[in-house]
């Protein structure tokens, strides 16, 4: 057992209970006669015996405000205990938050959100019926919905499904919010926001300036407008129209005013080595999840010190820390992986997923002695060193933790699977090949997610599956290619896998390189091509029936690179061997040729389903992203996006005073329909590491499809970007040129 297993939190997701003050007095701090105008949404977000959580949201709709006080009583005897992006003080039942510095300026259509824990008397939990910022109360209709009391002192979290039953085969997903944004373009906005995965075609939208509806009719097409000749810095709100009834308004729309939104990140300090090496931090990968519940998505964001290393290299190394964000910049919370995990691409994959339905996603990473928690809990020894002279770690416990996303406790923590055993028996001795990590997120049951945590692909190949129920990790399955009929597997795997239903049957499967393992933990199939850097699986040709694996490989021996299906394993096509084929990507870039183009390294040319050259090669071989408004895919390499011509590409954006990450793979942070409508933002660092910019397109589309992350092998599939060598995205539909309507996702919402 492991010595230390802690409880998760013990709570309720209570019923929203929101109080809504629209177009009351808003005193700015500079001039007294200034247009005024606010809202304020305050949110139990959960509750248990004695305690509760609340969000509170200040929206400012009219002139803009440095320094802010936002002040309510409360009439049950409810008392603030901890507080986050804000101060939080109380005299008697008055209650007073000061902004916390940096959130103190609210433009208009702005917004600053703090929160805080508190205590209640388990029977009366009523919302505030005013609040008065800068000393002006704002006034209007108060809708609170008290949250229901708990049903014991330590209850286990039970969250309430959007439907009493779930459709049958139905996976659970985020419940998000609109996602609004307004993109400057040109001489005005473009306004974007999700369509979700479980609205109909029937679905229409009105999009609100302010107060004033700038569409004349219903938005039928195209989940985005283009309001020409608006100012920069418009506030929008969308509403849906359903069955002719307008529904309830968005949240304000998010600006981004140079055509991009920055979050501001917080470096941890640096540190020296047992050696006396001097080492600083960058921002590395990151990855997103609604870690609160509210619908809208948080960063979780790996820090890589400047002497990461290869496995491949010898030398100690700084800490990893993953540090939790709001979209407006407030760090949440700080996990220190400590001094027993070593930092480099390989090391640390870590995922952020709702993994047990509660509403909140959570995050789990291989963790050792001396981790520290996002509250300060310590994992096993804070004193335990591990290290050997070499710098690796090669003796002492591992673990897994499951992190609270809110928070970053450590909720859940149990030995790591596979254990590294003798070192050697994983293809050397010195500490290389032991320490290959992957990590992904899938539907093995069909419904619900589960983690997929995995060690070692040049010589054997562990794959271990956890499920994260009421508050605990337990194992659903161990993959091990040692085992008596899994041999085919062993040197299969790549410096990534993928996730995807190959066989259609509504659970979802690992591909693991070469191999694939099915969603009941037994190999389904190997082709023997062995290991490699770059893969994609999805529907790269909708001329045939199911998905599609491309592959490279690393072995001279072995096709360059190759197709094959998903579902069996059967090459489709593959060209010759050509050394180490090291870049290699698949979709449809071109519409000169149906379907994916394929293309890599080694390998001349274009090449279309059938692998045949069809022309020139793209100047990159590394990340995509829908950009403008067609659904053909565009080129994203370094901080750059170009679009595919057969006779040179086309710059579409080049991001200013960014970097890209990885070294020589010029990865972004983060790539994804994160935000707006289907399109792809992409998340670059700002050089100096200050800030994360996420980058979404000005283009206007006459595309109307739900967001690419209520489709779940997308979704699962920006959870996994991260793992070693990132790799794009890719839906379980065909994305591109003369597409067929995709199907409606079969999902249901949390």
């Amino acid at each position: 057992m492991h010595p230390f297993i802690p409880r998760r939190r013990t709570a309720l997701l209570a019923a929203a209970s929101v109080a809504t003050l629209l177009a009351g007095a808003l005193t700015t701090v500079t001039a007294a006669a200034a247009a005024t105008g606010c809202r304020v949404d305050y949110r139990i977000t959960n509750q248990w015996g004695g305690g509760f959580g609340a969000d509170v949201t200040v929206t400012n709709l009219g002139d803009p405000v440095n320094g802010w006080t936002l002040t309510w009583s409360y009439a049950a005897g409810q008392q603030v205990t901890q507080f986050w992006n804000a101060t939080v003080s109380q005299s008697g039942a008055q209650v007073t938050a000061r902004d916390a510095g940096y959130n103190a300026a609210i433009g208009t259509g702005g917004t600053a959100t703090f929160g805080f824990n508190a205590s209640w008397n388990d029977t009366s939990n009523p919302a505030p019926t005013s609040f008065a910022l800068n000393g002006a109360t704002c006034t209007g209709a108060t809708t609170p919905t008290s949250a229901p009391p708990p049903t014991s002192a330590s209850p286990t979290p039970t969250p309430t499904p959007t439907t009493t039953t779930p459709p049958a085969g139905a996976k659970q997903m985020e419940k998000l919010d609109r996602g609004l944004v307004s993109v400057r373009s040109g001489s005005g906005n473009l306004v974007s926001w999700r369509l979700l995965g479980t609205e109909t075609s029937g679905v229409t939208f009105n999009l609100y300036r302010g107060g004033t509806r700038v569409n004349s009719t219903p938005i039928t097409g195209a989940t985005s407008y283009l309001d020409s000749g608006a100012a920069a810095g418009s506030a929008y709100t969308v509403r849906a129209v359903v069955n002719g009834a307008e529904q309830a308004a968005s949240a304000p729309a998010l600006q981004f005013p140079n055509g991009y939104l920055g979050v501001p990140i917080q470096a941890p300090p640096g540190g020296t080595t047992p050696t006396g090496e001097a080492y600083t931090y960058s921002a590395n990968d990151a990855s997103v999840g609604d870690l609160d519940g509210d619908g809208r998505y948080e960063f979780v964001l790996k820090w890589d010190p400047s002497n990461s290393k290869d496995n491949s290299q010898s030398g100690y190394t700084g800490n990893v820390y993953l540090d939790a964000y709001t979209l407006t910049g407030a760090r949440l919370w700080r996990v220190d992986l400590g001094r027993n995990i070593r930092a480099g691409a390989h090391y640390t994959q870590f995922q952020v997923y709702d993994y047990d339905g509660d509403g909140d996603a959570e995050v789990a990473a291989k963790t050792a002695d001396g981790t520290r928690s996002g509250t300060g809990q310590v994992i096993g020894s804070s004193s335990a060193d591990h290290r050997n002279s070499s710098g690796y770690v090669l003796a002492g416990p591992e673990y897994l933790t499951m992190f609270d996303g809110r928070t970053g406790a450590a909720l859940s923590t149990v030995d790591y699977d596979p254990p590294r055993g003798t070192v050697s028996s994983w293809g050397d001795s010195y500490g290389n090949r032991v320490d290959r990590f992957l990590a992904a997120t899938a539907y093995l049951d069909g419904q619900r997610p589960s983690l997929v945590m995995a060690r070692g692909y040049y010589t054997r190949a562990v794959i271990a599956a956890w499920d994260f129920r009421d508050g605990t990790l337990r194992k659903r399955w161990t993959f091990d290619s040692n085992t008596s009929g899994n041999g085919a597997a062993a040197g299969q795997g790549n410096h990534n896998l993928s996730v995807a239903d190959v066989d259609g049957d509504g659970r979802q499967e690992i591909v693991y390189g070469a191999a694939t393992i099915d969603d009941n933990g037994r190999l389904l199939w190997s082709t023997g091509n062995g290991h490699g850097d770059a893969m994609h699986v999805g529907d790269l040709d909708p001329g045939r029936a199911g998905l599609e694996v491309f592959k490279v490989d690393e072995d001279g021996s072995k096709p360059s690179s190759w197709m094959a299906d998903a579902r069996t394993g059967q090459l489709l096509w593959q060209t010759a061997p050509n050394g180490d084929n090291g870049r290699g990507v698949s979709d449809d870039v071109w519409a000169g040729s149906p379907g994916a183009e394929s293309w890599s390294s080694a390998v001349d040319g274009l090449l279309n389903t059938r692998g045949q050259n069809v022309g020139r090669k793209p100047s990159s071989a590394n990340f995509l992203a829908w950009w403008d408004g067609d659904p053909v895919r565009e080129l994203l390499d370094g901080t750059r996006i170009d679009k595919y011509g057969t006779g040179g590409d086309t710059r579409l954006l080049t991001g200013s005073g960014v970097a890209s990450n990885n070294g020589t793979k010029s990865t972004p942070a983060l790539s994804g329909d994160i935000l707006g409508d289907w399109r792809e933002e992409v998340v670059w660092r700002t050089a100096d590491s200050t800030a994360l910019r996420i980058y979404s397109t000005p283009t206007t589309t006459s595309l109307r499809l739900p967001t690419l992350m209520h489709d779940p092998q997308y979704r699962v599939a920006v959870a996994w970007q991260n793992t070693a060598y990132n790799q794009p995205p890719h839906p379980g539909f065909h994305l591109g040129d003369g597409m067929s309507t995709p199907p409606t996702p079969n999902i249901y919402l949390r």
